[in-house]
């Protein structure tokens, strides 16, 4: 069933400040005010020498019939629809994570050169996927990854609970649709996952900047099944049920393990 937003004076303001909104604090005012955002307000914030802009949505920009990501491509436009939250938080993304963007419309743009823009291979299926509902994780104790890969939800979630809260596992949000999901109180929410195992000294922002690179040049997301899932409910403080031991024992989100599904390595830093 496909997903409908609440509106944004019925958007219950507990929700703002819990992750992972609350993670998005410098953006309190365009979450909690009484008004949308203008496009003038979002580009704002865009660095002086960014080569991206957000365009609002209209009929006259449309008529360029370009594709959405070759608009971005060739004129830097970033088509954003007023009043809507999800391409609210699509323009909080860009400003946030730049480098990651701008890669996966590097990717997009070749394919959609190669196959046309009403076709969809292997490839950007999986960049759409991360794009709407990606996450970043660092992980500093690698055999962690062993219990995620056996879908051992209960033990990563559960046994391992202070891995969460003592930087031995970091979570990034990149997708935006992660974030209008949240926007729900009690939403389960499930993020697509790229792992990336950093040494003691690496940070969240080195594991990013690697994500992007390698998204840039071709050897990462070429397929959907790369992307590890991650029940994001199981975080501590990410839902208000999984202080209780049961909830790890009988959450939805938590789904088994297919017969044969495996995942590549992860990225190091």
């Amino acid at each position: 069933m496909r997903y409908v937003a609440p509106e944004r004076n019925a958007v219950d303001p507990s929700v703002l400040c819990l992750a992972p909104l609350a993670d998005w604090r410098e953006h309190a005012g365009w979450l909690e005010g009484p008004d949308w955002p203008s496009i003038d307000q979002l580009n704002a914030k865009w660095p002086r020498d960014a080569a991206e802009r957000f365009a609002t949505q209209t009929r006259e920009l449309l008529a360029d019939e370009l594709h959405y990501e070759e608009r971005i491509a060739k004129r830097g436009l970033i088509a954003t629809r007023d009043a809507n939250w999800h391409d609210l938080f699509n323009a909080m993304i860009w400003l946030r994570y730049p480098a990651l963007k701008r890669a996966l419309n590097r990717q997009q743009i070749a394919d959609i050169e190669r196959f046309g823009p009403r076709e969809r291979s292997r490839p950007q299926y999986a960049q759409t996927h991360f794009d709407e509902a990606g996450v970043v994780v660092t992980v500093r104790d690698p055999s962690l990854l062993a219990v995620w890969d056996a879908h051992d939800w209960y033990g990563l979630f559960w046994r391992h609970r202070s891995a969460w809260r003592d930087g031995c596992i970091d979570v990034k949000v990149f997708g935006h649709a992660l974030l209008e999901h949240a926007l729900t109180p009690g939403n389960l929410l499930v993020g697509k996952a790229l792992v990336v195992v950093a040494r003691d000294d690496a940070s969240a922002t080195n594991a990013i900047a690697s994500c992007a690179d390698a998204i840039a040049h071709g050897r990462l997301l070429r397929d959907p099944l790369e992307l590890r899932p991650l029940p994001l409910s199981g975080i501590p403080g990410w839902h208000a049920d999984n202080e209780d031991e049961a909830f790890h024992l009988t959450a939805a989100c938590y789904q088994p393990l297919r017969s044969g599904r495996t995942y590549p390595l992860p990225l190091e830093v």
